[in-house]
């Protein structure tokens, strides 16, 4: 049976239409969704978004009404925007320092670990050495290590290199993870033939020639989804950033900390500090969102 496209451009699009209609529904993959799915997808939307607007609620409420209830108003009222003007020119920190030492770590680190999880992914899976598959496995196993096994030695290793309190002890035990290779080796397993890297070897490539041009394309999908997820981690990281950093050099959850005085917190203003935190987030799910589904589907299918 000729395709739909192949009958458009042959006998026009009242044609395709008609074929599409008369063409079988093959597993059910072409069905259209019922009522029931945009409920349970209008419950699934109810219920991320309610977070965020339990934040802004919070945010834009007086201190003593959050006291009394756990629900003071219905909607947000124009003080949240003086909230978030207390946050950004608050004595406590520096808004802008802090918003620019997230930026760079989170950017640092999500770059850091596409690249050299990427590499680790390839040679893995497409390089025969001696010793692969134990070492693979030993990086697998390192993800049930707990972080909080690890603080004590790696705070001695950062105050041993003077680095405590300064990016660099939160950015250097960042740049690669085990999740990271382990999602890189399994995609480029099935996603890179060998056959394409034995015929650039050929073709005379070398092994770093060979990695950037043939590996680097081929693992665009799921390398887009790592760096994502890199960000979005290290950009509320509060667990390690908090013992290493100082309240002169934080990043943006170690400066909400400093917005809690010693015997008195204002919640409605760090709910509003909050959502300052949270809003690049959203924006970059916004404009990468698309790209983050087809990198976890890719990986899901090649998986």
């Amino acid at each position: 049976m000729s395709s739909v496209p192949a009958i458009r451009q042959s006998a026009g699009a009242g044609a395709a239409r008609a074929a599409r209609r008369a063409r079988p529904n093959v597993g059910g993959y072409e069905r259209r969704p019922g009522i029931v799915t945009y409920v349970l997808l209008g419950v699934a939307l109810l219920v991320g978004i309610a977070p965020i607007y339990y934040t802004l609620l919070l945010g834009s409420s007086d201190p003593v009404a959050i006291a009394q209830s756990p629900l003071p108003q219905i909607f947000p009222d124009a003080s949240l925007f003086q909230k978030f003007g207390e946050v950004m020119n608050s004595n406590a920190f520096d808004f802008w320092q802090a918003f620019r030492n997230s930026l760079i770590v989170s950017t640092v680190t999500a770059a850091s670990t596409v690249l050299f999880s990427t590499l680790a992914g390839f040679s893995f899976s497409k390089l025969n050495f001696r010793g692969r598959r134990p070492l693979l496995v030993f990086v697998i196993a390192t993800m049930a290590v707990p972080t909080q096994l690890g603080v004590i030695p790696l705070y001695i290793i950062m105050a041993k290199m003077q680095w405590v309190g300064t990016l660099q002890a939160v950015i250097v035990p960042a740049l690669v993870t085990a999740f990271g290779v382990f999602w890189m080796t399994q995609y480029l397993e099935e996603a890179l033939p060998y056959e394409l890297v034995e015929a650039a070897r050929v073709d005379g490539a070398s092994m770093f020639r060979t990695f950037w041009s043939i590996a680097m394309p081929a693992a665009r999908p799921a390398a887009a989804m790592l760096a994502l997820f890199t960000f979005v981690t290290q950009w509320t990281n509060f667990f390690w950033p908090s013992i290493v950093l100082n309240q002169t050099n934080p990043t943006l959850p170690v400066a909400l900390r400093l917005l809690q005085a010693n015997y008195f917190v204002d919640y409605s203003l760090v709910m509003a500090g909050v959502f300052i935190v949270t809003l690049p987030l959203i924006i970059l799910f916004v404009f990468a969102g698309r790209q983050l589904v087809a990198g976890i589907m890719a990986g899901a299918v090649k998986g």
